[in-house]
């Protein structure tokens, strides 16, 4: 069985990995610089009603599922 107890090397530090938070960070800024933001969100959009409701959906059944 593993440890669960970070080992030096294995990019735990402390409560979490600050490497791959800024490794992320990073990566997110870069994309909104780059202004492919708008394209990627007409892209994420529904294309259909249908494809519109399939995603109204999924959404709710995530919050529904979700802490309060």
């Amino acid at each position: 069985m593993k440890s669960t107890n970070p080992t030096p090397g294995d990019g735990l530090q402390g409560e979490g990995n600050y490497d791959a938070a800024r490794r992320h960070r990073e990566s997110a800024e870069k994309f909104v610089k780059s202004g492919a933001v708008e394209p990627a969100a007409r892209d994420a959009a529904p294309h259909s009603i249908d494809e519109a409701r399939e995603m109204r959906d999924a959404e709710e059944f995530g919050k529904s599922h979700a802490k309060r």
